[in-house]
């Protein structure tokens, strides 16, 4: 999953950024309003990490812009060292999934992201079954009775992300900006996400059959279950 950190504070934002990398999050940073705005009219995130403070305006604002976009669903959890209460209402009303005061603790800001990913997606617990398979959003592992399935890192973001969306055409370009971020930065003449899901569709089809990931011609990829 990839997170926008929109933060001003430079030694708070590496510390998320470092911590998040090492969680398996795609992280990008922005340290202004506007630098937040031109991202996010790019770039779809499933998690902003939104402080209030900004050097050239006010997070609310912010927050209140990316509410107004069409077919937006990212998660907002606010960051910021105003612990009033008036503000804490204030961001959860205007459409934020969460406030958090710093400082706070990393580990508390994953089990909230993961609280999150689990309400969004309408899920019981942290694990996925599917066909066989019990997928772990939070330890990151796929199971096939007691045997991990050996993916690489990637491999499980793709099948994560659209385990997640089960049912739902996810785009090649729409899987290329959630598990490698800013789609910019990507050739999109490139057939590496199709290499990608070549190669997990191999390694899972040595456990069960596969017929249910689909493959949407001139489109993406579906699971139907």
């Amino acid at each position: 999953m990839n997170v926008l950190i929109v933060e001003d504070e430079k030694g708070l934002a590496l510390e998320v950024d470092e911590f998040l990398s090492h969680e398996g999050f795609t992280v990008e940073h922005a340290r202004t309003k506007k630098s937040a705005e031109e991202k996010i009219f790019v770039n779809n995130y499933d998690f902003i990490l939104l402080d209030l403070g900004l050097p050239d305006g006010d997070g609310f604002d912010l927050l209140k812009m990316l509410k107004g976009l069409d077919k937006r669903d990212d998660a907002v959890i606010i960051l910021t060292a105003r612990g009033a209460v008036d503000d804490r209402v204030s961001g959860l009303e205007q459409g934020a999934d969460d406030y958090l005061a710093k400082p706070f603790s990393l580990s508390e800001l994953l089990a909230r992201m993961h609280a999150i990913t689990r309400r969004k997606h309408r899920l019981e617990s942290n694990d996925i079954n599917i066909k066989g398979l019990k997928v772990n959003i939070q330890n990151r592992t796929v199971m096939f009775n007691d045997e991990r399935i050996n993916l690489t890192k990637k491999e499980f973001e793709i099948f994560n992300y659209l385990v997640l969306n089960k049912n739902r055409v996810i785009s090649r370009t729409n899987l290329t900006e959630h598990v490698w971020g800013d789609v910019l930065e990507i050739n999109s003449d490139s057939n590496f996400v199709d290499v990608h899901v070549k190669n997990l569709r191999k390694k899972l089809s040595q456990y069960i059959p596969i017929d249910w990931f689909e493959t949407v011609r001139s489109i993406g990829y579906r699971i139907n279950i």
